[in-house]
Parts: structure tokens; C-alpha cells; sequence
């Protein structure tokens, strides 16, 4: 059994979103063409933080956007306020075909730590329940695209691959944050080096066919 995971398409990781990832939408018609493609399962992520959430930085008396500080113990980007329950920007993107997801699974609920994995907190000390659905629909293959690459896409891959799940990353239907210019590939980097088959998405489908 296979199942596509698309992770965070959601507004405020566009363009013009709080927290937007460069060329975030280009993502979207990759996410289409693989929603179309045959899966046993389709499943997105949707990042839902309550307002005030621990990862902002306006929540961080003196922090800045994009620096570094403590959060549930673990160290912590501080990020701007983004993905707010029941916001505009915590919606999915409208043009993802997203009547064909049979699953959201929300993260980051928790205001005293974040969640990049769409499997558990970032420090594994609650599961969103996707690993142990997976298992019980006998899902033994994923497929990982979305935002970003070098945060929740990675961490998803990798908790995947620990979880037991063959794991591939379609590189072309993900975008990077890039505080660093080249933390998205460092993390497909460290996604192959973990077990993360890489592929492109058009190379991906000449396979299914």
C-alpha cells in the first residue's frame, strides 16, 4: 500500500504569506499532477498553530524573526506568526486539488513546542496519529513533496524512514526556506543519506505507469 504525503501547501507559505517560501508556489502543480496519480492513500499536513504559539517570535519578549532561541528545551527558530488557527494563511492553497485528499492530519497545536514532522513533536513526545493510521491501513510505501524542504518536508521524510516506511521525496514538488542559502540541499542531502529515495516528479510517474 502506498500513500502520498503532502506537507504545509498551505497560504502562508506562498508568495505573500507571513512566513513565504521562495517559489512556494511553484510546488502546486506538482502536488496536482501527483493527487491525480494512483496512491492507495492521499494525505496532507496542515500546520495549525494557536495564536501565540511558543515558535513566534512575537511571543519571545526581544526575539527576532529568523534567529535562534529555546522552545520545550529543544533550540528554536523563532519564526514570524504564521499558520494561526482558522486564519486565511492557515488554509490550504485553493488551487490545490485538495477533493482529493482523503486525510489531514494537523500539527503544532501544542503552544509549548513545534512540530516540523507530520509524524510527532519536534522533540517525539506526542505522535499526530499518522504513523499509527498508516500502520492500520497496512501502508507500507510513502511519497513526500510540499513546504518546506529543509524543515517540514525533511522531517516528515525522516520520521517517515524511522517509522519503518519505504520513503521517497519528490525533490521537484518541494521548495526550501533557505535561511541559509543552501539548507535545501543540505536536507535532500541528509534525506538520501538517511534512506530517502530522491526523485523528480515526472521521473516518479514514468515508474507508476
Amino acid at each position: 500500500m502506498k500513500a502520498l504525503i503532502l506537507v504545509d501547501i498551505q497560504n502562508d507559505f506562498l508568495p505573500g504569506g507571513a512566513l513565504a517560501v521562495p517559489k512556494g508556489d511553484e510546488v502546486i502543480s506538482v502536488a496536482n499532477r501527483m493527487l491525480n496519480a494512483d496512491f492507495d492513500l492521499k494525505i496532507a499536513t496542515q500546520d495549525w498553530h494557536p495564536s501565540g504559539h511558543g515558535s513566534f517570535a512575537s511571543s519571545n519578549a526581544g526575539a527576532k524573526v529568523g534567529t535562534m532561541g529555546k522552545l520545550g528545551g529543544l533550540d528554536q527558530v523563532m519564526w514570524p506568526d504564521h499558520c494561526v488557527q482558522g486564519t486565511k494563511g492557515a488554509k490550504f492553497a485553493d488551487a490545490v486539488q485538495m477533493s482529493k485528499v482523503d486525510h489531514i492530519f494537523q500539527k503544532g497545536t501544542d503552544p509549548a513546542i513545534d512540530s516540523y514532522s507530520g509524524f510527532f513533536d519536534n522533540g517525539r513526545r506526542k505522535s499526530t496519529g499518522l504513523s499509527e493510521f498508516l500502520k492500520s491501513k497496512r501502508v507500507d510505501e510513502v511519497v513526500v513533496l510540499g513546504l518546506a524542504t529543509d524543515y517540514c518536508v525533511k522531517f516528515t521524510a525522516l520520521d517517515a524512514v524511522q517509522e519503518g516506511f519505504k520513503t521517497t521525496l519528490i525533490r521537484d514538488g518541494s521548495r526550501a526556506v533557505n535561511i541559509h542559502p543552501e539548507d535545501g540541499a543540505k536536507a535532500i542531502d541528509e534525506m538520501s543519506k538517511r534512506g530517502v529515495k530522491v526523485i523528480d516528479s515526472a521521473d516518479f510517474l514514468k515508474l507508476r505507469v
